[in-house]
């Protein structure tokens, strides 16, 4: 019906199939169908099914012990769980999925790589595996991951001001099929910001359009948070205001902190660009915190700018302030302080023993604890810890 009909007519009835999903009983046949049914909560901008499903079919494949399907589960989660700033469980998923990948000879995508490197602001990395990956999608045919490739160049660029790539990237993941689900309508959020940014709104009026019809019928706090903050990034003076406003309003009742985060930015880069630079600094500060703390480190910079910019001093990120664990020793912390044994741990990461007793000295020396009993403590800060490179 969603594909045929259209949104009002579909997205009705997803809603209702998806609800089925979180409330009801999980039998087998239904579990081949949770893949589809996080793909379908992501294409109607429903946050909570989209985290709760997913997690939801990880625990299953791990249950199960269906190896076959698990690295595919897993990147399930990984765009959720960044989007909603636990960095370090998005790469820890990402990095599992390898590993059970390699123990299964079933090869794993690049989508996990992708979208990590890109909303980490990691410019050699990000242009380097989106590339190579694009080159593969191209010779395969695989349009999906192909518009997945054109999105994270555009998340990418945007972090980094390069909005003139950013919209030539964006453009490509949505313009072409815009009424395509998925990863193509998250693509036109990009394609109107870098449009607003170099000067050129008339290049987002189809995106801005398709967008709207699609969020308004979705009708959750993340659709139309990113519905507003797109139209304020178009729009000028008091109803640009009450657009950014709505915008945080909206995202700050979702699980998207990311894109909350992101809300403050434009918003305090519009109010110092209106001379109102006390206020710009306000939303400045809460976008350049949260987005420190999640590990998105493009936009944190560009946040950063922007307050020095309004004549506020921001101290730059460096390793040595900030607990940087990798996603790995994040995974392995957080097990270990649920109670579980090294053995136990390696086993469900098919890592051995002595390799997640070398990962576990390695986060409590970061943490700057030294026993295991001391790790609940700490937890609590294992889910924003940043990721080394």
């Amino acid at each position: 019906m969603l594909l045929t009909e259209g949104n009002a007519a579909g997205t009705p009835m997803l809603r209702r199939g998806l609800k089925a999903f979180r409330d009801g009983a999980l039998t087998d046949e239904g579990f081949q169908w949770l893949p589809l049914a996080c793909s379908m909560s992501r294409d109607i901008w429903d946050d909570e099914s989209w985290y709760a499903l997913s997690t939801r079919l990880i625990e299953h494949a791990r249950q199960a012990g269906a190896l076959t399907v698990l690295p595919a589960a897993l990147l399930t989660g990984v765009p959720i769980r960044l989007l909603a700033g636990e960095l370090a469980m998005a790469v820890s998923l990402a990095e599992e999925a390898a590993a059970v990948g390699r123990a299964t000879a079933t090869p794993v995508g690049p989508y996990g790589h992708m979208v990590l490197t890109a909303w980490t602001g990691r410019e050699a990395e990000a242009c380097q595996v989106t590339a190579t990956a694009t080159r593969e999608m191209v010779a395969r045919g695989e349009g999906q991951w192909l518009t997945a490739a054109h999105w994270v160049t555009a998340v990418l660029n945007n972090g980094l001001c390069r909005y003139d790539e950013a919209l030539v990237a964006a453009e490509q993941g949505s313009s072409q099929y815009p009424d395509e689900l998925g990863l193509a309508a998250l693509s036109m959020a990009e394609l109107i910001e870098a449009a607003a940014r170099t000067g050129q709104p008339e290049r987002a009026a189809d995106a801005m359009r398709h967008m709207s019809a699609a969020t308004t019928t979705a009708g959750s706090d993340w659709a139309l948070g990113i519905r507003a903050r797109s139209r304020a990034l178009l729009s000028d003076g008091q109803s640009a205001e009450c657009l950014y406003r709505e915008a945080i309003d909206r995202l700050g009742r979702t699980r998207v902190r990311v894109e909350l985060a992101r809300a403050h930015l434009v918003y305090g880069e519009w109010l110092r660009r209106q001379n109102r630079r006390v206020d710009a600094r306000d939303q400045l500060r809460t976008a350049y915190g949260m987005l420190t703390a999640m590990g998105i480190d493009g936009f944190a910079e560009r946040a950063r700018r922007e307050l020095l910019a309004t004549g506020e001093t921001a101290r730059k990120r460096t390793v040595e302030t900030a607990r940087h664990l990798t996603g790995q020793e994040a995974q392995i912390a957080r097990l270990a302080g649920e109670g579980n044994t090294n053995p136990e741990i390696g086993a469900q990461l098919f890592l051995s023993p002595r390799t997640v007793e070398y990962h576990l000295h390695k986060a409590f020396r970061k943490l700057g604890i030294s026993s295991r009993r001391e790790l609940r403590r700490a937890l609590p800060n294992l889910k924003q810890a940043a990721f080394a490179a």
